[in-house]
């Protein structure tokens, strides 16, 4: 898989999938919801975040509820990966299932702030902060994590399966 590539956008600690996507529009339009992203935590966030941004976050992002609409929100709005000290379960397995790509990486929100440029190789399970020139090891995808990835998710794997038959 290649690399991304990005500005960095930090967040804390249990950061809730209702705070991700806030539950008045949990029903909304996929292009009504994305405006209020994270809106809770950074109001700016939904209105300046660029294709390509990456997302770096503390322990248990995604954890709550499992609305499949948080990643989903967040991979509309651009966002290329999400790195975080550790995930919702079931929001990891979202994320993972629609091909929004995310690692886990014990003590990151350490090694970055707002704004910095982050490089992400998922295959060699790395992060890099280009603008403190370090690079931090994160716990690697196992190939068919990367497999999901690569294809674009689930149903675009599964198609691919399909069209093969």
């Amino acid at each position: 898989m290649k690399s991304l590539e990005g500005r960095v956008w930090t967040f804390g600690d249990n950061i809730d999938t209702d705070a991700i996507v806030p539950g008045q529009y949990l029903d909304a339009p996929i292009d009504e919801a994305v405006k209020h992203v994270l809106e809770s935590v950074n109001p700016n966030f939904a209105r300046e975040v660029e294709e390509g941004d990456i997302i770096v976050a503390g322990r248990n992002f995604g954890c709550g509820s499992s609305r499949e609409n948080a990643p989903a929100a967040i991979k509309e709005l651009g966002i290329s990966c999400i790195v975080a000290e550790s995930f919702g379960r079931i929001f990891f397995r979202n994320a993972i299932a629609i091909g929004l790509p995310l690692l886990n990486c014990s003590g990151i929100s350490e090694k970055f702030s707002e704004g910095e440029q982050a490089l992400v190789r998922l295959s060699e399970a790395q992060v890099e902060n280009k603008s403190r020139e370090l690079t931090i090891d994160a716990v690697p995808l196992s190939e068919e994590m990367l497999n999901i990835l690569n294809k674009g998710g689930m149903l675009a794997l599964l198609k691919e399966i399909q069209g093969k038959n």
